[in-house]
C-alpha cells in the first residue's frame, strides 16, 4: 500500500479548509461558499481592469456563519452590491481574512495563492448576460478508477484563461457530488479522522444497535459491514415481504451499502474531503483493524482515493473561478431515494432510517443547495438550522429534518438569457397508487404544472433533470420489465416514462402550443453521454427540443454491457420497427446525435468526463463536447440527420 500517513502534529488547520466555492453570482447578487477552522472577519474586493466595484468588510447578515464543529464553521457569503456588477467581463476578488485578536487582513493571494492560475494575481469570475456556453456533469465518485472530470474543467479554464468573455456563464452539477451511499474504506476512515480534527458535533442515534457516533466507530461492522448496522423493524418487513416476494431486506438496498454514510459528521466530513485537498493533510490513511477479507480491498481503493486526492486541487480551483450550480440526485442521500411509495413507507416511517436520510439532507442543504438560491432556502429553513446546531438537541434535530423532508422549493431558476430552469426530480415525486411497489414519478402532478407556467411564452429554455427526460430506450424497457415483476429497486427504475400519469403529462407540455421553441434538457446519472434532438411529428413549426446526458464526471458504465445495449437499441429501435408503436414517445421523433471518433453505429459514450454546451443567440446548442478526463475529448455532430424513433 503507499505511503499516506502524515503526522497530524506537524501538519495546522488552514483558517480556509474548503473553497472558496463561487456559488449563485448575477449582476445584482454575489454569493460565495467556505468552510473555516476558526472564527474570521471578512473583507471583499471585486475590481475589474478599469474600475473597483466593491471594497469593504462584510456585514454579519451578509456572513451566515454556522458552527457544525469545535473548529468548523460553514459560511455562505451572500451580498448585494450597491451598483450592479458588470456583465460580460472578468471580476477579479479579493476574500480578505482577519482572525480574531488581529489587527491585519490576510489577501487571498497569501493565505490561498494555490487558487491561482499562472499569471493571476487574484482569481476572478465571469457574469455572463447570456448563456453562451456551460460546463455540466453529475456523479462524481471518488474511488471509480477513472480521472477526475471537474480536473478537466480546470484544465479547460486554464487553458482559455485569457479569453474570459468565453468562460462558461454556468458550471452545472446535476446530482451524486457526494456518493453517501457508496464509500470506500479509505474515504470512510479519511472522514473518521477529519471528524475527530474538526470536533464535528455528534448526535444520539434512534431506533438501531447503536446509540452514537462513538459507539458506530467502535461497532465490529463500522467498516465494509454497516448493512449489519442498517434499521429492519416491523414496518420495513411488512412492507418488504409484499414487495419481495416474502424475502426480508433491509431499507437501504443498495449493492454499496457497506459503508454506508450515517452520521451528520460523517457526511460534513465527507463534502470536505471530495473538494478540497486540504482537508487531507495529516490524515492517517492507514487501515483500522479488518477482518482479512477487506484488507485487499481497502489496499485496492486506497490507490483511487490516492488518485483522487491528488487532482482535488484543481477541482477547488475550477469552482473558485465559475459560478457554481447544484442540485441532488439518490447517491447524494441514497440509493433508493424515494424511488417508490414503498420505500417511502419503509425509509421515513423508522426512526434510524429517517435520521440517516435527515442527516444527508442536512448537509446537502448546508454545503449545496443553500448557495443556489440563498435568500429563499435562508429564509424559510434558517431558523431551524440555526436552532438545533446553537442548541444541538434531539427536539430541535428531529424538528429541522422534519422541516427538510416538507420542504417543496429545491428548484430555482438561474437568471441568465435564455433562462435555466434546475428540477426537483427527488423529493416531489408522483407515487403509484395502486401497487406502492411502483416506481414513482419523477415530478407529481403540481410540480408539472408550475413548471409549465414557468415556461409558458419563452423563447427558449434549459431544463436541467438529474436524470434524462429521453433516455435510451432498450434500457427503459428493461427497467420497465423488472418493475412490472416487483423488482424496480434491483435496477434503480427510476426514469421519465416509469409512471404514465409523470410521462404524459411531460410529453403534453413539450407539446403545448405555448412552450418554448427550443427545449435544451441537460441530464446526467446513468453514467453515459449522449445527444439527442426530438421533434414532434405531424406537426409544423413545433419546438426543437434537445437532450444532451454528459455522465459520469468520475463513474462510467460496465463497457462491456453498454455497447451491448447501445447495438441492440439501434436494432431493436430502428426507424422501421414496430415496437416503436409501443413507446409513450411515439409520436415524437427522436434521432441520436452521432460522437465523432467513435466506434462504427456507436451513439453513446463511455468516457468519464465533463459536458460542455455551446449556445446560438436563440438558445439552440451549436456545439456538444464531452471533455473526457483522461484528455480524449469528444465531439457530437449535430449536423447527421439519422432518424430514430423511441
Amino acid at each position: 500500500m503507499p505511503n499516506s500517513t502524515v503526522s497530524s502534529s506537524s501538519v495546522s488547520l488552514s483558517p480556509v479548509l474548503v473553497g472558496p466555492i463561487l456559488r449563485r453570482i448575477t449582476a445584482d447578487e454575489f454569493t460565495l461558499w467556505c468552510l473555516i477552522t476558526e472564527p474570521l472577519q471578512f473583507s471583499l474586493l471585486l475590481q475589474t481592469a478599469q474600475d473597483i466595484c466593491l471594497d469593504r468588510p462584510l456585514t454579519a447578515d451578509e456572513c451566515w456563519s454556522l458552527q457544525v464543529g469545535e473548529q468548523a464553521w460553514i459560511c455562505l457569503i451572500h451580498l448585494q452590491p450597491a451598483t450592479p456588477l458588470p456583465t460580460g467581463v472578468r471580476i477579479d476578488y479579493d476574500l480578505r481574512l482577519q482572525a480574531a485578536g488581529s489587527e491585519s487582513w490576510q489577501s487571498i493571494s497569501e493565505w490561498g495563492a494555490e487558487l491561482l492560475y499562472p499569471g493571476e494575481t487574484l482569481p476572478g469570475f465571469v457574469i455572463q448576460p447570456q448563456l453562451k456556453s456551460i460546463l455540466h456533469g453529475s456523479c462524481r465518485k471518488p474511488h471509480h478508477e477513472s480521472k477526475d472530470g471537474l480536473a478537466r474543467a480546470d484544465e479547460w479554464v486554464e487553458q482559455h484563461l485569457d479569453q474570459a468573455e468565453e468562460w462558461p456563464a454556468v458550471l452545472m452539477l446535476s446530482g451524486d457530488q457526494l456518493y453517501a451511499d457508496d464509500v470506500a474504506g479509505p474515504m470512510l476512515r479519511a472522514a473518521h479522522r477529519l471528524s475527530d480534527r474538526l470536533g464535528l458535533w455528534d448526535e444520539t442515534l434512534h431506533g438501531g444497535c447503536i446509540a452514537n457516533g462513538p459507539e458506530l466507530r467502535q461497532s465490529p461492522h463500522c467498516y465494509y459491514e454497516r448493512e449489519q448496522l442498517l434499521p429492519k423493524d416491523a414496518l420495513s418487513q411488512s412492507v418488504q415481504e409484499r414487495v419481495f416476494a416474502g424475502v426480508r431486506k433491509p431499507i437501504f438496498t443498495s449493492d454499496s451499502a457497506h459503508n454506508h454514510l450515517i452520521t451528520f459528521a460523517e457526511v460534513i466530513a465527507s463534502y470536505c474531503l471530495v473538494w478540497s485537498p486540504l482537508s487531507w493533510q495529516g490524515l492517517d490513511l492507514a487501515p483500522p483493524p479488518l477482518a482479512t477479507r477487506y484488507s485487499a480491498l481497502y489496499a485496492k481503493e486506497t490507490d483511487a482515493i490516492l488518485g483522487f486526492r491528488a487532482q482535488l486541487g484543481q477541482v477547488r480551483r475550477v469552482m473558485a473561478h465559475l459560478p457554481t450550480y447544484m442540485i441532488f440526485d439518490d447517491h447524494d442521500v441514497t440509493d433508493d431515494w424515494n424511488l417508490s411509495a414503498a420505500w417511502e413507507m419503509s425509509a421515513y416511517g423508522h426512526p434510524f432510517s429517517r435520521q440517516i436520510i435527515g442527516n444527508a439532507l442536512i448537509g446537502y442543504f448546508l454545503c449545496q443547495g443553500s448557495g443556489n438560491d440563498p435568500r429563499k432556502l435562508r429564509k424559510h429553513l434558517g431558523e431551524y438550522v440555526e436552532r438545533w446546531l446553537e442548541s444541538r438537541q434531539e427536539a430541535d434535530h428531529h424538528t429541522l429534518i422534519a422541516e427538510l423532508f416538507a420542504f417543496q422549493r429545491w428548484d430555482y431558476l438561474i437568471p441568465v438569457d435564455p433562462g435555466v430552469l434546475v428540477l426537483d426530480t427527488r423529493t416531489r415525486r408522483w407515487r403509484a397508487e395502486r401497487n406502492l411497489n411502483s416506481p414513482s414519478g419523477l415530478m407529481d402532478w403540481e410540480a408539472l404544472t408550475e413548471l409549465q407556467q414557468q415556461l409558458l411564452d419563452r423563447k427558449a429554455v434549459i431544463i436541467v433533470s438529474s436524470a434524462p427526460i429521453f433516455g435510451v430506450k432498450l434500457i427503459e424497457t428493461i427497467q420497465k420489465a423488472f418493475a412490472a415483476c416487483g423488482q424496480s429497486l434491483m435496477v434503480d427504475a427510476e426514469n421519465w416514462m416509469s409512471h404514465p400519469g409523470a410521462a404524459n403529462v411531460m410529453l403534453n407540455i413539450f407539446r403545448h402550443t405555448r412552450t418554448p421553441e427550443h427545449f435544451v434538457i441537460l441530464s446526467g446519472d446513468v453514467h453515459y453521454s449522449f445527444v439527442y434532438d426530438i421533434e414532434i411529428r405531424f406537426r409544423k413549426g413545433g419546438p426543437k427540443i434537445w437532450q444532451i446526458t454528459s455522465s459520469g464526471l468520475k463513474n462510467e458504465f460496465p463497457r462491456r454491457l453498454l455497447k451491448v445495449f447501445d447495438r441492440l437499441n439501434r436494432w431493436l429501435y430502428a426507424p422501421s420497427s414496430p415496437l416503436n408503436w409501443f413507446t409513450r414517445r411515439r409520436l415524437m421523433r427522436v434521432s441520436p446525435r452521432r460522437p465523432e471518433g467513435a466506434d462504427e453505429g456507436c451513439r453513446l459514450v463511455n468516457n468519464a468526463g465533463i459536458g460542455l454546451v455551446r449556445f446560438t443567440a436563440e438558445g439552440e446548442p451549436e456545439e456538444v463536447w464531452q471533455l473526457g478526463a483522461d484528455g480524449r475529448d469528444i465531439r457530437f455532430d449535430l449536423s447527421d440527420e439519422e432518424e430514430h424513433w423511441g
